[in-house]
């Protein structure tokens, strides 16, 4: 979307996480976490560098960053992050441009080479194998499709979710 909208629907979603008490992270977007007061940016590996958002954000932002193999995520807990995020865990068609599947042995693996940094697994998490994917190394899951491939029930879903984990 254009600069300009992004703008105002991140600024009115972080008034609405201030008012139930939850932060919110801008995905992608450095300037616009920063300018609408948000509490951290999620970036990826062609997103700013993460010692250049640190810069900007401050020492007590949120800063996350995506990484898609165990070299990336080796190489990310030297960075100034909060927490990185690994996948594909499994094949997704959320996105149609994705690294290789890690699977839940690639996981592990990156849970062991990585140390106490908090871990997101992402990519073709389900309800049906989120725990799995827990067990596995993952401190959270993010899921997308799983809660939004139906609009009218993304509550009901996420609720479902909670309680599983």
């Amino acid at each position: 979307m254009a600069a300009r909208e992004f703008y105002e629907q991140a600024k009115a979603a972080v008034d609405v996480a201030v008012q139930r008490g939850v932060q919110l992270i801008i995905n992608d977007r450095v300037d616009v976490a920063l300018a609408v007061g948000a509490h951290g940016v999620h970036l990826g590996q062609d997103d700013m560098p993460p010692e250049a958002a640190r810069k900007l954000l401050g020492p007590n932002a949120v800063i996350g960053y995506s990484t898609h193999n165990i070299e990336q995520a080796i190489a990310a807990t030297k960075l100034p992050i909060d927490y990185l995020a690994i996948g594909p865990i499994f094949a997704t068609t959320t996105k149609s441009d994705t690294a290789p599947v890690l699977g839940l042995d690639g996981l592990r693996a990156v849970r062991q080479a990585i140390g106490a940094i908090p871990l997101v697994a992402i990519g073709g998490i389900t309800h049906g194998n989120a725990f799995e994917v827990i067990e596995a190394g993952a401190d959270s899951v993010a899921l997308i499709g799983a809660l939004l491939s139906d609009p009218t029930r993304i509550t009901e879903a996420t609720r479902k979710l909670k309680l599983e984990l």
